[in-house]
Parts: C-alpha cells; sequence; structure tokens
C-alpha cells in the first residue's frame, strides 16, 4: 500500500491513463455520493486495496494514484442512493467494469450476487443485496498508450464488396489455418484466409461484434450463448474470447495484415443497448455507476426502462457524456485499432430523440462534423422497434444503409411471386426511390440477400418454414415469412432436379447482388453453400451450425466459389455496375445510360411494365460513348424456358456469354452469339452478355452452334 498514493488527478480524459508518474483514473457519475478505486492482484483474484477518487468536478470524478503502472488492475465501487423507483440502483457492494476499460482480467461467470437485489425477493429490485461479486466479475487492466494508427486509404464506395463474417464461424473449422490460431482475431487475416478473400474478389470485410460481450443467464441456463455478440459490456476492449494471447495488440496486428493485403475492416457496434437488461437484470458496470444518466428511462415509471431494443434496455446517447463516451470509442477503435468503419446496430434509437427520429441529431451531427468519423464508412441498420423505427433511407449522407426492401423484393422476385418487375427494376438501379430525394447516391444502398439474421442462401432455397428448435424456444424465435422456397423438398434431399435448381436459384440471386447499382454484400459461407439446417434465427449457437465448414463442402461449394469470382471479376471490369450517380434517362450530364428490354428485344413500355404474369426482364448498360464496353443483363424468373430475342444495337455484331447460371461456373469455354438472334433462357436464370474484344481461344460459331 505505501508504494501508491491518491491524489487529486484530472477529469479529462475520462478513463485510466498513464503517465511516467502514475496513472489518472476518470469516471463520470451525475449522482455518485462517493466512488472507490480498487486495486486487485495481476490475476484479478484478490482485492488489494481501495482509494476514494478525491474530487468530483462537473460530474466527472477523478483521481490520480501515483506510483501506478501498466498492468494494474481494478475496478469502481459507487456509493449513491438505491432508490429504482426513482432511477437510481447504486450498490457499493457490487464491483463495476470502468466503461473506458482498454483490456480486462479474470473472468466473468453468471452469479446470484452480480444482481442488485435479492433475485428469490417477493419484492424483486426493490429489495436490496449487499454479497459481494468481485470473484466473479471482470476487471479492468491498465494498459501502456498504443500509438495512434489511422485508416489507410480506403476503399471507394462504389468499388467495394462486403463480407460479413464472425470472427469465429470464419475460422474454427478450417484446418489450413494453425490450430491455435482459429475462431481468433490473428486466425481472420491468417494467409489462407488471406488467398480465399482474394479469389472471391471482396474488398472488405466486416465482423460481428468484436467489443466485448457476455452471454445472457438464460442462454447459458440452457448450455447455449450469445454467439453473434450483440450484447455489449465493454466497448473499448476486443472480446476476450477472440484474444489467441490475450494481448490487444492481437486486433491491431489482424487490421495491419488485412490491410498489407489490400482489405478494408469494418466492424458491427452496438451502441444501443448493453448486457444488463431490464429492471431485472444484473449491475456489472452502466447501472451501478449511473443507471439514470446512461440509460433512457420511462419518464412515469423510472424504475423501468424504455426498451426501443427489444433486450430490456436502451443506452441515453442524447447525454452529453454518454454521447461523449460512444464518439470517443469510435474513434478509439479507429485511431488506435486501425477500422475503416462500422456497421450501426438498430440504428434509429442513436437517432431518436425525445420526439422522435431526427437525422439532424446530437450523435449523427457530432459524426457529420467529426474530422476523423465522417471519413471512414458508416453503415445503418436503419430500423429498430421503437416507435418511427423504420428508417430506410432517412439518414443523412454520408451514411449507408442496409437495404431490407432491396433483399425481400430479390427474394420474391426470384421465387416467382407474381407482379415482381417493377420494383425489382428499381432494386437493380440502385434503389433511387428511397435514397435519391436526399441527394445520397447509389452506394448508400448496401445491396443484400442474406445476413448473419436470417437464412443463408443455400437454406432459402432449401426451406419453406424456419427450424430453429435447437434455441430452446419451441420454433418460436426468427423471422416467419422469409420469402423462401423449398422447391419441392423440405430441407436436404438426393433429387438431381431439385438440387440442379436450387444451385440455379442461388446463383441468379448472387448474380443480382452483384450485378445491380450499389454496394453488394456477401454473407460469409454462401460462397461453400453453407447450411444452418433451417435454422433463420442461430444467434445462440456457437457449434457446427454457425461455424464454416471448410473440409467437407457442401454439393454447391464447387460451383459457388468460382461463380462468385467470376461476378467480382465482371464487376471489376465493367465500372458501369458500380456507377457513382444515378443513372435517368436523358439525363445529359451521366456518361452512362440503362435501357430496360421486353422479352421480344424491344424496350420495355407501359404495358410491359404492369403486366402481372411478366417474370422476364432485360437491362443494357452501356456507355454513351459508341466504341464503349455495352453490358446485357438477361433475367427469368418463370417455371417455362423461353426465348429472349437480343435487341438491335447499332455496332453489335456479337455478344460474349459472360455468365449463364445454367451453365456449370467451371467451363473453360467462352460462347459467343451472334447479336440479333433469339437466346434460349432455361426456367429461373440469369444470363449475361458483353460486346467487345474476344480471348484468341474463341473460334466463330458454326451454323449448327448458333441454332442451339
Amino acid at each position: 500500500m505505501e508504494r501508491y498514493r491518491m491524489e487529486p488527478g484530472r477529469g479529462y480524459p475520462i478513463g485510466a491513463t498513464l503517465d511516467d508518474g502514475g496513472v489518472n483514473f476518470s469516471l463520470f457519475s451525475a449522482n455518485a455520493e462517493k466512488i472507490e478505486l480498487c486495486i486487485f492482484d495481476e490475476h484479478g483474484h484478490q482485492e488489494l486495496m481501495r482509494f476514494a477518487l478525491p474530487l468530483c468536478e462537473h460530474q466527472v470524478w477523478h483521481g490520480y494514484l501515483r506510483g501506478a503502472k501498466a498492468g494494474l488492475v481494478y475496478g469502481y465501487r459507487v456509493y449513491g442512493p438505491y432508490q429504482p423507483e426513482f432511477g437510481h440502483r447504486f450498490n457499493h457492494h457490487k464491483l463495476l467494469l470502468d466503461p473506458y476499460a482498454r483490456s480486462l482480467a479474470g473472468e466473468f461467470s453468471w452469479s446470484d450476487r452480480h444482481f442488485a437485489y435479492k433475485l428469490n425477493d417477493p419484492k424483486q429490485d426493490l429489495s436490496f443485496d449487499d454479497r459481494d461479486n468481485a470473484d466473479v466479475m471482470f476487471k479492468a487492466v491498465v494498459v501502456e498508450p498504443s500509438a495512434p494508427r489511422l485508416p489507410r486509404v480506403p476503399v471507394a464506395w462504389q468499388n467495394t464488396v462486403i463480407y460479413e463474417g464472425h470472427v469465429k464461424g470464419l475460422t474454427e473449422l478450417n484446418n489450413k489455418v494453425p490450430k491455435q490460431l482459429r475462431g481468433s482475431f490473428l486466425g481472420i487475416s491468417h494467409p489462407a484466409m488471406i488467398a480465399h478473400y482474394r479469389a472471391l474478389g471482396i474488398t472488405t470485410i466486416e465482423l460481428l461484434p468484436v467489443q466485448q460481450f457476455v452471454s445472457e443467464q438464460f442462454l447459458t441456463d440452457k448450455n447455449l450463448s450469445n454467439y453473434w455478440g450483440y450484447n455489449s459490456l465493454a466497448f473499448f476492449v476486443p472480446h476476450k474470447d477472440y484474444l489467441n494471447q490475450k494481448q490487444i495488440v492481437e486486433f491491431q496486428r489482424m487490421v495491419d495484415e488485412l490491410h498489407q493485403a489490400g482489405f478494408e475492416v469494418i466492424i458491427d457496434v452496438v451502441y444501443n443497448h448493453t448486457c444488463e437488461g431490464n429492471w431485472l437484470g444484473p449491475t456489472l458496470s452502466f447501472r451501478g455507476i449511473d443507471n439514470s444518466s446512461y440509460y433512457r428511462l420511462n419518464p412515469t415509471e423510472q424504475r423501468y426502462y424504455i426498451n426501443d431494443t427489444g433486450c430490456g434496455n436502451t443506452l441515453n446517447i442524447s447525454h452529453p457524456r454518454v454521447l461523449q463516451m460512444v464518439m470517443d470509442s469510435l474513434r478509439y477503435w479507429v485511431q488506435v485499432m486501425g477500422v475503416d468503419g462500422f456497421r450501426f446496430d438498430l440504428a434509429p434509437i442513436l437517432g431518436r430523440e425525445v420526439q422522435g427520429f431526427d437525422k439532424s441529431n446530437g450523435f449523427l451531427d457530432a459524426i457529420l462534423q467529426d474530422p476523423l468519423l465522417s471519413t471512414v464508412k458508416l453503415i445503418a441498420e436503419p430500423w429498430d422497434i421503437g416507435p418511427g423505427g423504420y428508417q430506410l433511407g432517412g439518414f443523412p449522407a454520408p451514411w449507408s444503409e442496409w437495404n431490407d426492401q432491396y433483399r425481400d423484393t430479390i427474394r420474391r422476385y426470384w421465387r416467382g411471386d407474381k407482379g415482381m418487375l417493377p420494383e425489382f427494376a428499381r432494386r437493380i438501379h440502385g434503389s433511387s426511390d428511397i435514397f435519391e430525394h436526399s441527394g445520397r447516391q447509389p452506394y448508400a444502398s448496401i445491396n443484400f440477400l442474406c445476413s448473419h439474421d436470417g437464412y443463408t442462401l443455400h437454406d432459402l432455397v432449401s426451406y419453406q418454414q424456419r427450424h430453429n428448435e435447437a434455441n430452446g424456444e419451441n420454433n418460436r424465435d426468427g423471422h416467419s415469412d422469409n420469402f423462401s422456397h423449398n422447391h419441392g423438398i423440405e430441407g436436404e434431399t438426393t433429387d438431381t432436379d431439385i438440387l440442379a435448381l436450387r444451385l440455379r436459384q442461388i446463383k441468379n440471386m448472387l448474380a443480382t447482388v452483384m450485378l445491380s447499382q450499389g454496394v453488394p454484400m456477401l454473407l460469409a459461407g454462401d460462397e461453400l453453400g453453407r447450411s444452418q439446417k433451417g435454422n433463420n434465427n442461430a444467434y445462440c449457437q456457437d457449434n457446427e451450425i454457425n461455424w464454416l465448414n471448410w473440409d467437407e463442402k457442401s454439393l454447391y461449394a464447387d460451383e459457388l466459389t468460382p461463380f462468385v469470382a467470376s461476378l467480382s471479376q465482371l464487376r471489376a471490369r465493367v465500372p458501369m455496375l458500380a456507377y457513382r450517380k444515378f443513372i435517368h434517362k436523358d439525363d445529359h450530364s451521366s456518361q452512362v445510360d440503362i435501357v430496360w428490354f421486353h422479352r421480344s428485344g424491344l424496350p420495355m413500355h407501359k404495358e410491359h411494365w404492369h403486366s402481372h404474369h411478366a417474370a422476364t426482364l432485360g437491362y443494357l448498360i452501356q456507355e454513351k460513348s459508341t466504341s464503349s464496353e455495352q453490358l446485357l443483363c438477361l433475367f427469368h424468373a418463370g417455371n417455362e424456358p423461353i426465348e429472349f430475342q437480343l435487341p438491335a444495337i447499332d455496332g453489335i455484331e456479337h455478344w460474349q456469354v459472360m455468365i449463364d447460371t445454367n451453365s456449370s461456373a467451371n467451363q473453360d469455354e467462352i460462347r459467343r452469339i451472334p447479336a440479333q438472334r433469339k437466346i434460349t433462357m432455361a426456367p429461373f436464370s440469369t444470363i449475361v452478355l458483353l460486346n467487345g474484344d474476344f480471348n484468341d481461344k474463341n473460334q466463330e460459331l458454326s451454323t449448327d452452334e448458333q441454332k442451339q
């Protein structure tokens, strides 16, 4: 105890800040009466001493612990009123994690002692528990300052192809990754994984939550876990289970290695709620530090929380100190950890004020004016369950958004739903009807068919009903309407005709995503034909249901991986597919035109668009220069084969078949088709044709071949 001396410190920066003489500790709490800094042994097992923070200025408590060094393990005990009915839940018997912790010691395990009240008391949270929880609680660790890392020059939005994956799931079963690295950050950047990313042609890796989270107690009681990670505890800490040697530098090394290989890193962040749950939840950090400041409380019954998240609580980002914490966290992950952007879970919550969603609210304006954060990629999940919670198209520039209307429209079109052509065309066009009104560009739309939440592509064409029994909720959880189709048999089958159709449908949807204006996003494993056995809400399955199986690939893997690669190559070769502006007819400022074609080879007219049973559409994308490449994409979502009359276009004598979802992705031959002929399309198929120069191995087709 003699080697440490507590002195008045500084209120800023908030958190634990190391210098040559010691450590400055700073913690915000507007309603606390006293705060103690608790020091533990290096493993976090035994509490060694306590120091009261000596000063509180502007609601920030602080003290300077002279003699403290990097590696010091600590937590807080916060004194104040325990009056849940007035929004106060202070209980100094509970060890609390510093919201600005950078690294963790000890282990977390569920215990009744984490709750500030007596669990079995009839008064519930109006009772008080005076037992200590330190032995089963995480502690914070003082770390050396890290050298700032500015993000590399990012991939331009219009050239971005996102690959959404889970840190553990990507590598846990990959035998090409050393065993000790599987399921970790360093596994993500292993050369075997980098080779796979390159083969696919993606540019950007988007990782499910990597900030420290814990599994809910009701899941651990069922021997399940929160696999996805949307249950945050510490917004500055890389999740411990993904660290191979428990050193935060491993995350930085992963990012550096991916940057060196040419890939961006986007992380999924959860600033809308925490793992402390509803009014009956545990007291682990924010709730015990200052419940009424950190959370949105019911204004008429402050014992209860506003639950716009569906997870029990909502972070009060309207409070300036909570907003400061979120902004500090974001800047930390960019400057120190090196990420290139963020995907914000349930993002309307971040833009919601008392009167509702406001695209000029404090958080969105703070991002817009920030000289660093305004330059990284920002992606919103534009919906939540709160009032006015569906905000697709409502975010300001420079935000992009997950486009669920794109997802649902493309699924329904390829399922064979009638009357979909106008909507299908709008989504391929970049969803200008959703985004252009506010001056945004096509890359505001993140186009996806599948994500971590829902079916994989394999399951989308294999299951008509959800099969979530393994989640332990009697198959009641997850989306009930997925616009899926099993094509005759529910689940796995050996029927070759059904398997061929399912493969073609997967290819059709992958092709559509990559041929649409906007930013394509692929779900990791879809290129391997990964199945979750019909589970469309696999958030709690830390097992083979979620892990990518690299050795026992599905029947589709050998076809789909090269197929995705061919689509990426085509998108890179034809920049018009990712044009920076919305393309409109008679727009003299645009260098690119899009023309929509009927199966007759004539441009679409009003009666064509409104033909309810029409399931076939072509579109030509071309630069206005007559010498440029022209790309013709044909889509057919009908049950019977049809003939599509290729349109007569000046200067084109032949087309090269770049994509045909009815053909093998592995065939080497390149088909060359004379212009103005009729081309036969198989049921549910996509054909992409490109004019221009041909490789030497292309030969003129014989008369017989041309008739085929």
